[in-house]
C-alpha cells in the first residue's frame, strides 16, 4: 500500500485579489483545494503546506514578516496539523526540510498541486528529488497568471507525471 502525502505549494496572501500579485481563477482553485485538504484530513492522508519567502531585498512579494507571505487564513484553518516547509526557491525541495518531512511519513506518492503551475508546481514535480515518488499533479487545484500559461504547463507536466482532477483525486485518496 502507497503511502500518500498531499504537497500543497504556496497558498499564500499576495496570490489572492487584493494581494501583490494576484493570479487567475485563485478562489475555483482555493475552493478545490479546501476540499481536498479535507478530505485529506477525513482519511488522515498527511498535508504539507509550502510557503515561499523571497530572500532578495528587490522581491515584489512574498516578503519575510509580511501579510502577504503568511498562508491564506482558511487553509491554514483547515490543515491545523499539517507541517509547514519554507523554501526560498521554485523547487519546494531545494534547501528545504521537504525531503525529511516526506521520510517522516514513509511517502512514495506525493499528490501536489498550487501556485503558479508554471514555476514552482512545476519545478517541484520535476525536481530531481521528486524521481523517488509517484508524483500527480491536481490539475484543477493548481492556477497561475492566465488560462493559457495555467494549460500549456499542465501539458508540459502531462509527459513526466500523472495529471489528474479533483473528482478523481476525491475519489482515489
Amino acid at each position: 500500500m502507497s503511502s500518500k502525502v498531499l504537497l500543497v505549494i504556496d497558498p499564500q496572501n499576495d496570490y489572492l485579489a487584493n494581494g501583490a500579485y494576484p493570479l487567475w481563477n485563485v478562489e475555483k482553485v482555493l475552493e478545490n483545494i479546501k476540499q481536498l485538504i479535507c478530505r485529506a484530513e477525513e482519511l488522515s492522508v498527511p498535508v504539507i503546506l509550502v510557503r515561499h519567502i523571497a530572500i532578495s531585498e528587490q522581491a515584489p512579494f512574498f516578503k519575510d514578516g509580511s501579510f502577504g507571505a503568511e498562508i491564506c487564513s482558511d487553509i491554514r484553518e483547515l490543515s491545523q496539523h499539517a507541517d509547514v516547509v519554507i523554501k526560498h526557491y521554485a523547487d519546494s525541495f531545494d534547501e528545504t526540510e521537504l525531503n525529511s518531512v516526506l521520510k517522516s511519513y514513509s511517502a512514495d506518492s506525493l499528490i501536489l498541486f498550487g501556485m503558479m503551475t508554471q514555476n514552482c508546481v512545476t519545478h517541484t514535480a520535476l525536481s530531481k528529488s521528486a524521481e523517488s515518488f509517484s508524483v500527480s499533479v491536481v490539475a484543477d487545484c493548481c492556477t497561475t497568471i492566465d488560462a493559457m500559461t495555467h494549460t500549456i504547463a499542465l501539458n508540459a507536466l502531462s509527459r513526466r507525471c500523472k495529471l489528474i482532477n479533483l473528482q478523481e483525486c476525491l475519489n482515489t485518496l
